[in-house]
Parts: C-alpha cells; sequence; structure tokens
C-alpha cells in the first residue's frame, strides 16, 4: 500500500516540473535558414530612338538640342523648320523591382556619318528620371536627349546621319 502512495506522489510532483518543462521547450524560438533574396534582374529595352529632326545650316556652326521632354532648340547658324520633321527623346524602359536604385552613366560623345561623308558630333544628354533615381513600379521610362554639334556647310552637308551610342544603367 505503500508503494501505491509513493507512486500518488511522485505523479503529483512529476506532472507539474514536466509541464513546465514542455512549456519551457515550446517557448524556445526555432531558428531556420532565412530565405535567400530575391535576385535584382534589370532589363532595359530600347523603345524609340533619338531623332533630331530636318534642321538647316546657313553658316559656320551651331547646335540642336532634344530635351528629353521632347523640345527642340537650336543655336548659332542653324534654322529648325517645324513642318515634316519628326523629333523624339530616346526612350527606354526598366523593368526591375520597385525600390531597385539604378544610376545612368552616358558614354563618350559620339562621331554621326552620313553617306555623303558629313560628321555631327553627338553629346548624350540627362535622363528625364534624373539619375541615380528609384524603380517606383514594374517598369519605369526613360527618356533622354542630346546636343548636335553642327559645323560648317561644307564639312555638314545635307542628307541622312546616323550613329550609336552608349549608356549604361547601373543598378545598385
Amino acid at each position: 500500500m505503500n508503494s501505491h502512495i509513493t507512486f500518488h506522489w511522485i505523479i503529483r510532483l512529476l506532472m507539474p516540473f514536466c509541464f513546465c518543462i514542455c512549456t519551457f521547450l515550446i517557448s524556445i524560438p526555432t531558428l531556420a535558414q532565412e530565405k535567400p533574396p530575391k535576385p535584382i534582374v534589370v532589363t532595359v529595352s530600347t523603345l524609340q530612338h533619338l531623332s533630331f529632326g530636318k534642321f538647316i545650316q546657313t553658316g559656320t556652326n551651331g547646335t540642336v538640342t532634344v530635351t528629353p521632354q521632347g523640345g527642340r532648340m537650336a543655336s548659332g547658324s542653324v534654322i529648325l523648320p517645324t513642318m515634316f520633321s519628326v523629333i523624339s527623346p530616346a526612350l527606354f524602359e526598366v523593368e526591375a523591382l520597385p525600390g531597385t536604385l539604378i544610376t545612368i552613366n552616358n558614354g563618350p560623345d559620339v562621331t554621326l556619318t552620313s553617306s555623303e561623308g558629313g560628321i555631327l558630333i553627338l553629346k548624350v544628354g540627362e535622363a528625364s528620371t534624373g539619375s541615380p533615381f528609384i524603380v517606383n513600379n514594374d517598369h519605369t521610362d526613360v527618356f533622354i536627349g542630346g546636343t548636335l554639334t553642327v559645323g560648317p556647310m561644307a564639312a555638314n552637308p545635307a542628307g541622312d546621319y546616323g550613329g550609336t551610342f552608349e549608356v549604361t544603367f547601373i543598378q545598385q
């Protein structure tokens, strides 16, 4: 009979102790490996090319500028006809995760050539977003203008001029 009383007494003492131990073990935080961050992928697509439209050189030299907003202005001996002239800043679509910080780095000045042997110098302008900028949506439209330096008429005969310029989008 004593063994029966001793058994109940031990159970009464062990039950609260086991309850406390189990509660303590359940409350210990478990450590697991953290999910890896999403990879930052930036995709840039050209949607529209830079176009200065038609202009007329009447003297020694001047410039033609297209702004990121699509405006156009001239200086020096350059005249800008308004009829039949397609003007557009370059348009790039940047796709990235919202919150991605992107810096735009313009390449060096570029020489544009014509089939008539003429050359124009292109200086790539600023971006409509500024630089650096933070992507707010899944995609951001970035407009970039530029300035053409036009030399004397003998060095820049009439015609179509073309070339490529470099713009680097750096994800940080």
